[in-house]
Parts: structure tokens; sequence; C-alpha cells
């Protein structure tokens, strides 16, 4: 199968399905990265690391899908802020001993949270959700506020972030809604 075949399938795909998928890749990615750094020593932990990694890029392309409906410009910036995480992430770059990449994180999360409150086709308390989780990610860029908030910035950032994937996973978006919000600000794909 073509790469034009399989971008035309998967622009094609329903938005609760696009959502569900996230829903999926993001809960495998939680789940490789947790067990790689509990189990895996060495080379295989690298492995495991850019395996979770992957998977967060592909949760990032959908729902930058899902939310250009609502502002693409800010579905954009962010899976830019994502992006730029996740590369700090797969280079395991730390400078100064703060992580860059789950701080980059913090801001992605911020920016869905807004989106998600903004939208008509999710709950609004999954936006407060995904923006608490955004505030537990960000504590990072400060070492001394990290150490004296950890481990309840940890236990915010993965609860908020993954109860609205775990919604994803379940409920996905209401189509009728998406469509509706797509069509009315014509950046949606159908």
């Amino acid at each position: 199968m073509s790469p034009a075949v399989i971008k035309q399938r998967i622009a094609g795909a329903s938005p609760r399905f696009k959502a569900r998928i996230a829903g999926v890749l993001s809960l495998l990615s939680l789940l490789t990265a947790a067990f790689t750094e509990l189990f895996v020593r060495g080379k295989l932990n690298i492995a495991g690391g850019l395996i979770a990694i992957a998977g967060m890029v592909g949760v990032t392309l959908l729902l930058y899908d899902l939310f250009k409906p609502v502002n693409r410009r800010l579905s954009l910036l962010a899976a830019s802020f994502n992006f730029v995480g996740l590369t700090f992430e797969a280079l395991r770059w730390q400078p100064h001993d703060v992580n860059i990449a789950i701080v980059f994180a913090g801001f992605s999360c911020l920016l869905i949270g807004y989106l998600i409150f903004r939208s008509t086709f999710l709950p609004r308390i999954l936006g407060a959700l995904m923006a608490c989780a955004g505030l537990g990610w960000v504590t990072y860029l400060s070492p001394p506020l990290l150490n004296s908030l950890s481990p309840y910035n940890l236990a915010l950032g993965i609860l908020g972030q993954e109860s609205v994937m775990l919604w994803l996973l379940v409920m996905g978006v209401n189509v009728q809604r998406w469509k509706q919000q797509a069509s009315a600000t014509g950046n949606g794909d159908g």
C-alpha cells in the first residue's frame, strides 16, 4: 500500500476513530515507558524509550488533527511544543538537571486543555484535567519546586493527561459536534 493511500485512509477516518487511536497509543506509550524505566537496562532501555516516543508522535499528530476545528494555530502550537519535547526526550538531553522534555509536554498539555475547554465535542472537565496535567509537568522547570512538590506533581500530570486519553479511548469524541465545529471554522477535514 502506497503512502498516499495510507494518508488518504487516515484523513478519511472518523474523528471518533482518531480519538480512540490516540487513546490507545497514549496508553501503550505510557506502559512501554514505565516498563522500560522500571525493568529494562542498557540498550533495550533506549529502544523501549524510542518506541514510547514514536507512539507519542502518533498521539501528537492525531490530537493536532482533532483540535484543528477549535483553533488551528493553537493546535499547531501545542503539537510543536510536544514535538520539541519529544526531540529532547529522544536525545535524553536534560540541561542543568531540568527535564526539558516534560516541561514542553506541560506547555502542550496547557494548550490542549484550553482547546478541549473551547471545543464543543468533549466535556469541559477534560480540559481542566489536561490543564492540571500541564501545570504538574511545568513544575519540572524548577528543580527546587519539583523536589518540594514531588510526587504530587507527577501524580497530577499522569492522572490529568491519562484520564483525558482514557476518555478518548473509551468514548472518543462527539462526531456530530466535531463536524459542526469543523464546518463552522472551516478547519476540519470532514
